[in-house]
């Protein structure tokens, strides 16, 4: 194991730095995917990654977990897929003679739940309670979930037959969503030249105890009031847009706030500027944004009315140095 010692927002930016260069030795051109897994660790939220089948969706988060230290365990949704079958059931052993509990695959500090879209309604929402409560209950009994817990939910765009799409309530659960597209070319001629050598071997980046020293920046991470201001504005102006049916609920201004800490964390600073609460804004609000009938037909898109919302909305001016607070 790589052994790091966190003391200051400055080895967060090495951590990134080491945890994407055991990725890369598997997984070839995705470093901004990596980013986003580790800020949904730092904030402990869940993830949404969408892209086609073959661009290592399930190979990166499972590569993720490896260097992070941590259980990892693999869901595949599908039609006939029963909501115990994710979080436990009850059985009859006949040795003690007692009923006892089979914890489901929801028990893992990684869970993915891959092909989320293709599962019935039912199921998915089995999933609502774990990712906002952190617990199941199994027939009436409640379990509190690993520390940490993560949901890496994989969707494919372009499918539209035997699928269901994920309802606003539980697309609002996820604190991110990262696109993965195709590589470059570049890359391309990488993963093909790197599948043709011997794998190599992974070094772990994280612990349990490196991960609380992390968490512990976080949660002391200085916002000023105007930047806290600046992401209620923010969240408003989504509302108030004639584009949209659906804007950004209070839950997508927390998560705004909780990414922003984390991208200035990795980014070595103790304290948010509004570059960051910038940087992380698509990814927060637009799989949270419903767009009209009309809007659609005109072409609009939500990344647009993002855009727009962030070159409208007045930037607050702060003090950027721990010193001038």
């Amino acid at each position: 194991m790589i052994d790091f010692k966190v003391r200051a927002p400055q080895d967060v930016e090495a951590v990134l730095e080491a945890v994407n260069e055991q990725v890369s030795k598997v997984v070839v051109g995705y470093h901004e995917q990596v980013e986003d897994f580790l800020m949904c660790l730092i904030t402990r939220g869940h993830i949404l990654m969408e892209g086609v089948p073959g661009v290592a969706k399930t190979t990166l988060s499972k590569t993720f977990t490896a260097v992070c230290g941590l259980s990892y365990r693999r869901m595949q949704f599908t039609q006939d897929l029963l909501p115990s079958d994710i979080t436990g059931h009850y059985f009859f052993n006949q040795k003690s003679g007692e009923f006892e509990v089979r914890k489901g695959p929801l028990f893992a500090d990684f869970v993915l739940a891959d092909e989320i879209n293709r599962a019935p309604p039912k199921t998915q929402s089995a999933l609502l309670e774990a990712m906002q409560e952190r617990q199941v209950t199994i027939e009436g009994n409640t379990f509190e979930l690993p520390n940490p817990f993560m949901v890496i939910a994989t969707l494919n765009p372009i499918e539209t037959e035997g699928v269901y799409p994920l309802p606003e309530a539980q697309l609002d659960r996820f604190m991110y969503k990262s696109v993965m597209d195709y590589v470059s070319e570049e890359d391309e001629l990488g993963i093909i030249d790197m599948k043709s050598r011997p794998s190599q071997e992974l070094e772990r980046v994280l612990d349990r105890d490196t991960l609380t020293s992390i968490w512990t920046l976080y949660d002391t991470m200085h916002v000023d009031d105007s930047i806290k201001r600046y992401i209620r504005d923010i969240v408003v102006a989504s509302r108030n847009q004639e584009t949209l049916t659906l804007g950004a609920s209070p839950r997508a201004g927390e998560y705004l706030l909780y990414s922003a800490k984390a991208h200035a964390l990795i980014a070595g600073k103790d304290y948010v500027i509004p570059d960051d609460v910038k940087a992380v804004a698509h990814k927060v609000l637009d799989h949270r944004l419903m767009l009209s009938i009309d809007s659609e037909l005109e072409g609009v898109t939500v990344p647009s009315i993002v855009d727009d919302i962030l070159a409208k909305v007045p930037v607050p001016k702060t003090r950027e140095g721990p010193g001038e607070r």
